[in-house]
């Protein structure tokens, strides 16, 4: 019936019903943690569709063989390759089912890059599996081989069968197949593919875990290695104790006051008493903009599209020199949210090891009695931003599915309109709760296509989806939320922050375009007097600065500098990483690491937005060369040991 197709319609009759039992089998096992989230039959659900993207994965190779091969010249060749195929296919999928309760009982998740990592060191894996998990192992192997001989059996007519279907009939169904492979692979009609964050459904990373399968868990894991570079490999070698003295220095070089404890297993381990005391904690509500740079502001030398900000910046802080550490939103997400600096991998919110235990301040405020949510017009799973939310402290998640009848839903998702709404309601029913907050509200309307409602604006630009316009309409909703929000009853208990995560088209002629990092910061509310901070600052300094605000004591891993605590005058620093570029900048000098190239050194001009080529006198070179080289060395460190995180 299925002709030259018949092996994968094996695979599929064979592959969903034993990765439904083993996902099944271990959510009894762990049946505690999963009725704490009440999910079973969703995350049954949801398994079957990560099942089917998994099969299809399997099948696309030889579908794509398929054409050379299936044909009456090819037929003996086809049906062999295909019956192997299958064998290993599925005997993969029962080595790493059966590998997994070991692999949870071990890390509390199914296998992942730990599992691929593990390979390079095959004498200390395996003597670990002979020593500790010798019936794990037996019974794995056992399982896989009983698998293949089973397959081997069940297939072995195939071998015999003979090609009844023509060569005209296979091209004609070969496309259609190829499609539908193609589109279970995707498994969403949205604007990207799935992806484990997509399954996030609780705030138990584990739990979330079982919602997947192993396959599919260890190759992302694959795929994701590849964003994982150190960065040592890119700019120099430093040892652990080099990067330590340099972060010293630089933060005595600065005025810091908060030294490091010198904590073994958290190298940046800091303790930090507020500033301000306060006889209860503010909530606090952080406004990530979507492309918000001080290219949009005219105060900051960009076009005046953002009058309500304008308005705004009288009171509250006001940044005249804050720069984003990179160039896409979860870089922005990380810098703000946990305070890490950048890197030239892929932003942490992305990567396998920050997935838990990762600090940041939902986990830093939850110690506190904090209740934390992110906001989203679009579908949250979009960079992995819903599970590494919920995997390390967010409680809870509201994006594009739960927001009923929008005013507009454009591609990105709903309105800032509604987005601001959304929160608003949100905002209002804590408070009445009477529930200490921390609330994240990243906008989406700035981005193409630009699209939002009509009537709000007067258009800046005469065509209505450009990013002018679109940006003068985020403006307008912002404008709108602040009033309402001054007007209500929690604004003396809360600060407010609106930062952005980046500039848009973020590109220039130098080796980092610095005035395309410039971005606003603001932050009002509560008893918050107006002031200028005019001193560079970075993205990783809010979280500090926040905290002391807030009138929270904490111990915390985050490097970035507490404002308050700064006298006037300090030239500051910032970091900006720009593809394999990384700029380091203090006050107006600016080193630029480069790989397999010397450090470029230079002078940036904030009025003209310009770096020129007027470097330091070489005898003070070293110095910033060796300071930058420390911070974009920390992070890839911190990182890879799992040493970002909040003590016990």
């Amino acid at each position: 019936m299925l002709g030259p197709y018949a092996p994968l319609g094996m695979l599929y009759l064979i592959g969903l019903p034993l990765l439904s039992l083993s996902r099944a089998g271990l959510m009894a096992w762990q049946a505690e943690r999963v009725s704490a989230t009440g999910v079973w039959v969703e995350m049954l659900l949801q398994g079957v569709r990560v099942d089917i993207i998994q099969l299809g994965l399997l099948s696309i190779p030889l579908l794509i063989l398929a054409p050379i091969v299936a044909t009456v010249r090819g037929w003996q060749i086809w049906k062999r390759i295909s019956y192997f195929w299958v064998i290993a296919s599925a005997a993969l999928l029962v080595l790493l089912e059966a590998a997994s309760p070991a692999f949870i009982a071990e890390y509390d998740t199914r296998p992942n890059r730990l599992f691929i990592e593990y390979l390079k060191y095959p004498d200390e894996v395996l003597s670990m599996l002979w020593r500790g998990f010798r019936l794990h192992l037996f019974a794995g192997v056992t399982a896989t081989i009983l698998a293949m001989a089973g397959l081997a059996k069940l297939l072995s007519p195939w071998l015999r069968q003979e090609r009844t279907w023509k060569n005209v009939r296979f091209f004609v169904t070969w496309p259609i197949v190829v499609l539908v492979c193609l589109i279970s692979i995707r498994s969403t009609l949205d604007h990207r593919p799935a992806n484990p964050a997509l399954f996030a459904l609780t705030g138990d990373p584990m739990v979330n875990t079982l919602i997947l399968n192993s396959a599919w868990s260890v190759a992302h894991a694959i795929y994701g290695l590849k964003h994982e570079n150190r960065s040592s490999d890119i700019y120099g070698e430093m040892s652990e104790k080099g990067i330590l003295d340099q972060l010293a220095h630089t933060r005595e070089k600065g005025h810091e006051s908060r030294p490091l404890l010198n904590s073994p297993d958290i190298p940046t381990l800091i303790e930090q008493k507020a500033t301000i005391r306060r006889q209860k904690p503010l909530n606090l509500v952080i406004i990530l903009e979507e492309s918000l740079g001080a290219t949009f502001v005219e105060s900051l030398g960009g076009v005046p599209v953002t009058p309500e900000l304008e308005k705004l910046k009288t009171q509250g802080w006001w940044f005249e020199q804050l720069y984003a550490t990179g160039t896409r939103s979860v870089r922005g997400i990380e810098a703000v949210v946990t305070g890490f600096p950048p890197s030239p991998a892929q932003a942490t919110v992305k990567l396998s090891l920050a997935q838990r235990n990762f600090a940041n301040l939902a986990q830093l405020l939850g110690k506190q009695g904090y209740e934390s949510e992110f906001i989203y017009g679009g579908e949250s799973h979009f960079d992995n931003m819903r599970g590494f939310f919920l995997g390390n402290g967010f409680d809870h998640v509201t994006d594009g599915k739960d927001f009923e009848s929008p005013v507009f839903r454009g591609s990105w998702g709903v309105s800032d309109e509604d987005l601001f709404n959304k929160a608003l309601e949100r905002l209002t029913e804590k408070h009445s709760a009477g529930k200490s907050s921390f609330t994240l509200i990243f906008t989406s309307t700035n981005h193409s296509p630009f699209e939002f409602p009509d009537g709000r604006i007067s258009l800046y630009d005469q065509e209505k989806n450009t990013d002018n316009n679109a940006v003068k309409y985020t403006d307008y909703a912002l404008g709108r939320f602040m009033e309402q929000a001054r007007a209500s009853s929690y604004w003396k208990d809360t600060i407010f922050v609106v930062v952005a995560d980046h500039d848009i088209r973020v590109r220039g002629d130098s080796l980092v375009p610095i005035e395309r990092f410039h971005i606003p910061g603001l932050i009002m509310g509560a008893d918050i007097q107006p002031r200028r901070i005019k001193t560079v600052a970075s993205q990783i300094d809010l979280p500090p600065t926040l905290l002391s605000l807030l009138g929270i004591d904490s111990r915390h891993p985050m490097i970035g500098r507490d404002l308050t605590r700064e006298p006037e005058g300090l030239p500051g620093r910032a970091m900006m990483q720009y593809e394999q570029h990384y700029a380091w900048m203090e006050g107006q000098q600016v080193v630029v690491l480069r790989p397999g190239k010397p450090p470029a050194h230079g002078t940036y001009d904030p009025v003209a937005k310009r770096l020129t080529n007027v470097p330091l006198p070489r005898a003070d070179q070293g110095g910033i060369e060796q300071r930058a080289l420390a911070h974009v060395l920390l992070p890839a460190w911190l990182y890879r040991e799992q040493r970002y995180r909040l003590p016990d």
